[in-house]
């Protein structure tokens, strides 16, 4: 009996032994080491990844844990593993739902086109995805841009922090949020007179102008000033967007393309395009609500990141000898 008894004690203590070993010894992952971890995963399953992985030692020491610590979920999620840990540490993690986070960033004036492969850039998903959402998802803009064909415009600019456990609609939602946040804080509201998308479609092309912030009333003006003249924008800008939509922009303008057949080409339709050309950022969006008073109807680059504006033509085509002087000079 006191044979039997000793085997047993020495089973027990070589059971814990082998149990604190597999839950207290730390486990280095080979460098940065990610995991995705799915909704709906067993704790077994999850178990099994993570040893698989090389982030803890044995999948059923984690099980013993976890069930002795039922009361905690595991939270779905990609993890980073890139320093040592015991198995009861990553349990904590799991438990805390310390998942990855992806940052995206989107700066002021991207297009839909750009912000689809700043997602794919981050790992989030294929570019094609969010451009599905982006333009067909409009129910997301339907209360302030009731006739807009995409979310273009509606996606604010700005440093985002998504997981791969995000859908697409999820992501643009967000950007989409952002946008209603600084619309409050604007006051930018649809009248009979000026709706919200005419706003916004301004401010995408202001943007797309000048990288100025103190130069965007001035463009605004010029655009306000043709608009109330009847006369074309002119904007090059939106004889790009209107290739990107076709598939067709080959990375530069060239005369022939002012004639490109779209409705977004503002050299040959009066007034805005039919929607925003990309996404305006804040000052972006106050310089189309509030112009500068100017009797401006032309400007042209300085060469130097600003503009040279002027009242008429004869004071324009000076400018833009200037500018083409300016550039022989580089």
């Amino acid at each position: 009996m006191r044979v039997i008894f000793t085997l047993f004690l020495l089973a027990v203590l070589a059971a814990g032994g082998w149990l604190a070993w597999a839950l207290m010894q730390p486990v280095t992952p080979a460098g940065q080491t990610f995991v995705l971890l799915h909704p709906g995963y067993s704790t077994r399953r999850i178990a099994t990844e993570l040893q698989s992985a090389g982030v803890i030692r044995n999948a059923d020491a984690f099980v013993l844990w976890h069930y002795v610590h039922h009361k905690h979920s595991l939270k779905a999620g990609e993890y980073l593993f890139d320093k040592s840990a015991t198995s009861v540490e990553v349990h904590r993690r799991l438990v805390r739902g310390d998942v990855y986070f992806h940052t995206v960033v989107i700066p002021e004036g991207y297009n839909m086109f750009d912000i689809a492969q700043a997602i794919q850039n981050a790992g989030l998903g294929s570019s094609e995805d969010f451009l599905k959402v982006a333009t067909s998802d409009t129910a997301l803009i339907s209360g302030i841009a009731p006739d807009a064909k995409t979310l273009e415009g509606y996606l604010f600019p700005n440093t985002y922090e998504f997981t791969r456990m995000q859908t697409m609609e999820e992501m643009a939602a967000a950007m989409v949020k952002q946008f209603r946040q600084v619309e409050r804080e604007l006051g930018l509201i649809s009248t009979d007179m000026t709706p919200m998308q005419m706003t916004v479609t301004l401010a995408s092309i202001v943007e797309k102008e000048t990288a100025a912030p103190e130069e965007r009333p001035l463009v605004a003006s010029v655009y306000q000033n043709r608009l109330a003249k009847n006369i074309p924008l002119q904007a090059d800008p939106s004889v790009i967007y209107a290739e990107l939509l076709q598939g067709s922009y080959g990375g530069a303008l060239h005369h022939a393309d002012m004639h490109f057949d779209s409705a977004y080409n503002t050299y040959t339709h009066l007034g805005l395009p039919p929607g925003p050309i990309g996404n305006p950022g804040k000052t972006a969006l106050e310089a189309a609500m509030h112009p500068a008073d100017t009797d401006y109807l032309y400007f042209v680059s300085n060469g130097n990141g600003h503009h040279r504006f002027a009242k008429n033509l004869e004071e324009h085509n000076k400018n833009v000898a200037a500018y083409r002087k300016a550039m022989i000079g580089k």
